[in-house]
């Protein structure tokens, strides 16, 4: 990421094609982030686009990040998911959903891997959310727990405090068959 780090001078004058090549060398990682969370793919199109307009608003103001620009965006779509969460929780399990979005297995492989997947999804919004995006950013996405710290504005040793702490309440939640299958 030091690459798009040596982007923002250029970021924060606007330049349009620095602007595309940040978006387009973040926003999948954004995406499968939100999607992750969110479990709806129109919902984390619109994470993705909110956070990007968030950015260059910050840009525009002269607010936005001077380094760690990835955690900057992962924090933006960390609040925003959470405000979504705040205003509808995650509903049912609906198996019709499930069996449509994976029209190509056979029921009886989509089901329950989409049981599993919103199974471990629920253990994860039962961390706080600090927990969250700690295992969020530095499990699902790779991030270093540098970035990972950066993003939430906490010490590396923190860190890795909320990591133990979160490991083990989805040990506690979950199989190990369940945690696998959402990776």
């Amino acid at each position: 990421m030091a690459t798009i780090d040596a982007w923002l001078p250029q970021a924060y004058q606007l330049d349009k094609q620095v602007l595309t090549e940040i978006y387009e060398a973040l926003s999948p990682a954004l995406y499968r982030y939100a999607y992750r969370l969110l479990g709806n793919p129109a919902d984390a199109e619109d994470v993705v686009a909110e956070t990007f307009h968030r950015l260059l608003l910050a840009l525009r103001h002269g607010h936005g990040p001077r380094r760690h620009l990835s955690a900057y965006l992962y924090r933006i779509a960390h609040n925003l998911i959470t405000d979504r969460y705040r205003r509808q929780p995650p509903g049912e399990f609906a198996l019709d959903e499930a069996l449509e979005a994976s029209a190509d297995e056979g029921p009886e492989i989509s089901a329950p891997l989409h049981l599993a997947q919103e199974q471990a999804r629920a253990a994860l919004w039962k961390l706080t959310p600090d927990q969250r995006l700690v295992i969020t950013l530095k499990y699902l996405e790779g991030l270093s727990n540098e970035e990972v710290a950066a993003a939430l504005g906490k010490p590396i040793g923190a860190v890795k405090s909320l990591q133990h702490r979160a490991l083990g309440s989805l040990r506690r939640s979950l199989s190990l068959e369940q945690i696998e299958a959402w990776l």
